[in-house]
């Protein structure tokens, strides 16, 4: 992989906020959902971890949990800022670099797949849809035995209890997943601080996601004799009763991992 033309870095600095394992379900539910794609690639897949803030832990883990999976992965984490692109340049090895840049992702060709957790959060709602779409165009087009790249976009709490992410292909957004440390849980409502920068102003009444968070309280507080099984099966009938209603699009495998991905065209945000 070589660098594009150089250029001036498109985006502004983060907080730079990170902690080892802070992405770990995120990461999982990519290896489980994607990695087939990333196997199938032609030539070793390339992922980037976009942002991934002052210090490089959520790089590093991503390399070692796609290779789980797709052995010849290679990921390149990217940064606008230059001292945390210096401050990871110890961590680079076989099949993991660091570069300088931003939105435009100063990595030469089409890429597998692009993680960007916690970045958007600091800009406008009106923003999110151009940074989506150059992303999204930069993305592996999709061929006959696959769906192409993928872009996750999300945010989570500072110890990764608690995320939301939607997921783009090459054509747009696809599906919205909520994923929860569920001995934390007290209403599944909770995750509506971690929403994405798309959604999360939209959590108003009138508004599909705030349709969806309050149907899933209501199945969850349905669910409650289950409880005295643990809290895992308490999510698992809830997360049965609410797709009778509402488009979800995985199934018990995950929800047993207390995550649950729904269509996004159900909860997208009305014009």
């Amino acid at each position: 992989m070589t660098p594009r033309a150089a250029t001036r870095p498109v985006g502004t600095v983060t907080r730079g906020t990170t902690n080892p394992n802070r992405l770990r379900r995120m990461d999982r539910w990519i290896a489980a959902t994607h990695g087939a794609d990333l196997r199938r690639a032609k030539d070793a897949p390339v992922a980037v971890d976009l942002g991934y803030g002052a210090a490089p832990w959520t790089a590093v883990e991503l390399l070692h949990r796609l290779r789980t999976v797709a052995p010849r992965a290679r990921v390149v984490g990217v940064e606008i800022d230059p001292a945390r692109v210096a401050a990871a340049a110890p961590y680079a090895c076989d099949g993991l670099a660091f570069r300088h840049g931003g939105f435009e992702i100063p990595v030469a060709g089409r890429l597998h797949l692009v993680r960007a957790a916690n970045v958007l959060r600091q800009y406008d709602e009106g923003e999110v849809a151009a940074v989506w779409e150059r992303l999204c165009s930069r993305l592996a087009p999709a061929t006959g035995d696959s769906r192409g790249g993928l872009l996750v976009e999300g945010t989570c709490d500072e110890i990764g209890r608690r995320h939301v992410w939607v997921a783009l292909g090459p054509q747009g957004p696809r599906t919205v997943t909520f994923a929860t440390r569920l001995g934390s849980l007290e209403r599944p409502s909770d995750l509506a601080e971690r929403l994405p920068k798309a959604l999360i102003h939209r959590n108003v009444p009138g508004e599909p996601v705030h349709a969806f968070l309050r149907d899933f309280d209501r199945a969850w507080a349905a669910a409650a004799p289950y409880a005295s099984y643990g809290a895992r099966q308490r999510w698992i009938r809830a997360v049965r009763d609410l797709s009778a209603d509402w488009p979800v699009t995985d199934g018990p495998g995950r929800w047993r991992q207390g995550e649950v991905t729904v269509a996004w065209g159900a909860l997208a945000p009305r014009a």
